[in-house]
């Protein structure tokens, strides 16, 4: 039964503020309701508060009704059987001949073998290959078999079944040099069965067509103005959401029907508030209380931002045997809706996050050609077709967009240049695996390098890179081959003012350096990346956002400003609709970290401030405790860092690359989950 709701709110809903001395607020408590008039009908009803409404949602490129099973808590699907699932081609006796004699050739020629884990695991991939070349349609069933066989997961059929992991496994083998660097790192990444092989030279002969300018062009003069920026990260909705399911489950996804604590399998022990917990993707009335709470905070309710920045991560983290197309556009599109009418008429710059494909964290190669190179272009058609909807891209941009993965430049009209990029591309992302000698394979560096030399031919230091996945801190996230660091050292200081990512769910920054970070002082420090806070509290975080005060000359932030809601307080909404969660200010990063710090109110919060800012680390270790405390948006549940993990936080703070996160780092102290 679909309900229409086609009234707006009441004017007279209670709420809460608090105003600063500067006439903005710091503080606002949004109506603890569900705003009924964002959506005219509904297959539930929105205003019980015994479950998530459930609004009728139709797409605007394709024009379809996403139907009431797609995400009804109560009938979660357990497989995908409408989608393709592409197999590679049958390999010629030919080529069964050519890849036996190459890999032979690998095995024998590669140092690490032996009598070892290692080896055995690439001697065992190279059988697999050649079934995936020969018969892959059986790929998938050697993948089930191994798994179950080695007591690999409690899910193998469901995880790497033909309707989900299996046939990208198959393609993987299939390409992979499965005998020598290729299968070093897949039997690193995924099995822990070898060492990390050690990171690849970057050869950039060639790859830069000018050299870097000597001197510098000037740089720009501040203009005095200031723009507002947001700064929005991983919301991973989940429509399938249950109010009153188990919260504190003890495997997969909490707050699911199918959710349960193994203490209490029969009834749940913390049931799931309706506005989230810390185990939990973000319900709708998450999502919409702190869409709504935004302009309050930043006083953009009559002016909107100038623009914002998302960055990555819309859907939940359901397995992959859970997910579909479908599914996946259908989050696409709630979101970007709900971004378009409640945070004002600013556009928004997306970029695509691991969780934003389907399968989760896949993307493969152009270079894969055919069919296979292309699997994932309806993702990029229909992401495209939706920022061009939404007028967020002009046409210049959406054709470059479908290209490239869902990658983009575009230039405003200030002169500002934001490029976007896939991050799923140089990630844990299996593709990425295939022919990993070979510094670009998916042409995404390509495609970076020559958008920056662009940039520089046309004199622009105005340039903002955006992604999802970041690409040092303490190099457990992005691929250690090849290192980044060299393009931004080339177009850095005078071509890149910032770099954002999101991914880690936490508050977070890096710290790029010239030569490859051998020398880290005020004198070599180029560029920042700043980690957007995450709106989902996954895993024992608390919800959050930032906003960016920003020269609209230089681009460069003068300030930050980070807010958050404490999830632990969500339990005790539910008895009552009059209040919903309270969103605050949780800090100012220039008053937080800049006391100490000879530096102007003009001048920018950039990698040189942010150097300064380790330094005091070092000689007040009390900062990093601070640091680590909003690194989880001050959640009950952040642990304490002490004794090595205060050494660890600044020499994340100074990894802008993975390889040196690595290689320079002590581990084991990059998250606070």
């Amino acid at each position: 039964m679909l309900l229409k709701h086609d009234v707006w709110l009441s004017a007279a809903v209670l709420c809460s503020t608090i105003t600063v001395a500067t006439g903005q607020q710091s503080a606002y408590t949004v109506p603890g309701a569900f705003p009924t008039s964002l959506y005219s009908q509904y297959y539930n009803n929105p205003t019980a508060t015994s479950a998530q409404p459930q609004p009728v949602i139709s797409d605007p490129v394709t024009h379809e009704v996403f139907p009431y099973s797609l995400t009804d808590p109560n009938t979660i699907p357990q497989n995908d059987t409408v989608d393709p699932h592409p197999l590679p081609p049958v390999a010629s006796p030919s080529k069964l001949l050519e890849q036996a004699i190459i890999q032979v050739k690998s095995i024998s020629e590669n140092p690490i073998f032996g009598a070892n884990q290692c080896a055995r695991c690439q001697a065992s991939l190279e059988a697999a290959k050649f079934l995936a070349l020969s018969a892959p349609e059986q790929g998938s069933n050697l993948a089930v078999a191994l798994c179950e066989y080695f007591d690999h997961s409690s899910t193998c059929e469901a995880t790497y079944g033909p309707l989900t992991l299996g046939p990208v496994l198959t393609q993987v083998l299939s390409y992979a040099d499965v005998g020598g660097y290729d299968g070093q790192l897949l039997c690193a990444q995924f099995l822990g069965l070898c060492s990390y092989p050690p990171t690849l030279p970057l050869n950039t002969t060639g790859w830069f067509s000018k050299p870097k300018p000597n001197p510098l062009p000037p740089p720009k003069q501040p203009s005095g103005e200031r723009l507002k920026v947001l700064h929005l990260s991983d919301l991973h909705i989940d429509p399938r959401y249950a109010n009153g399911a188990e919260a504190n489950c003890t495997s997969g996804l909490c707050c699911r029907e199918n959710a349960y604590n193994s203490h209490s399998p029969q009834t749940p022990l913390l049931p799931a508030p309706r506005f989230g917990y810390f185990l939990c993707d973000s319900p709708y009335s998450l999502i919409t209380a702190t869409l709504e709470a935004i302009p309050l905070l930043a006083g953009t309710e009559t002016t909107g931002f100038n623009f914002t920045l998302f960055t990555g991560d819309m859907l939940a983290h359901d397995p992959e045997n859970q997910q579909s197309r479908a599914y996946n556009e259908y989050s696409e599109v709630v979101l970007f809706d709900l971004f378009k009418r409640m945070l004002g008429p600013g556009p928004v710059y997306a970029t695509l996050g691991n969780h934003d494909s389907y399968l989760p964290d896949m993307a493969s190669p152009n270079s894969l050609g055919g069919e296979l190179g292309q699997q994932f272009g309806w993702l990029y058609d229909h992401v495209t077709a939706l920022w061009e909807y939404q007028g967020w891209l002009p046409a210049a941009s959406a054709e470059s967009s479908r290209a490239h993965y869902a990658a983009y430049m575009v230039k405003r009209a200030d002169d500002l240049r934001i490029i976007s990029l896939n991050t799923n591309l140089c990630t844990s992302n299996y593709f990425n695996y295939i022919n990993t000698t070979d510094p670009d394979t998916s042409g995404m560096m390509r495609f970076l390098t020559d958008e920056l030399q662009d940039a520089e031919d046309a004199g622009d230091r105005a340039v903002w890179i955006i992604g999802h996945v970041i690409s040092g801190w303490d190099g457990s996230n992005s691929l250690m081959n090849p290192t980044n660091l060299c393009i931004v050292d080339r177009f850095s200081p005078h071509v890149i003012a910032n770099v954002f990512w999101g991914h880690t769910h936490e508050d977070q920054v890096s710290i790029f350096y010239t030569n490859n970070g051998t020398v880290m002082n005020v004198e070599t420090a180029q560029a920042l990346s700043w980690t957007g806070p995450s709106v989902t509290p996954l895993t024992n975080l608390n919800s959050g956002f930032r906003v960016y005060e920003v020269d609209s000359a230089t681009f460069e932030v003068l300030d930050a400003y980070t807010y958050k809601s404490a999830v632990n307080t969500f339990s005790a909404l539910d008895s009552q609709v009059q209040y919903g969660p309270t969103f605050e200010l949780e800090y100012s990063t220039r008053e937080t970290y800049g006391g100490n710090i000879p530096w102007s109110a003009q001048d920018p919060l950039n990698a040189t401030w942010w150097q300064l800012v380790t330094e005091q680390m070092e000689a007040n270790t009390t900062l990093v405790e601070l640091f680590n405390t909003y690194q989880g948006k001050s959640s009950i549940l952040t642990p304490s860092c002490t004794g090595e993990c205060v050494t660890a936080r600044i020499c994340y703070i100074r990894s802008g690359s993975a390889s040196i996160g690595q290689e320079n780092c002590p581990h084991g102290y990059g998250s606070v989950q």
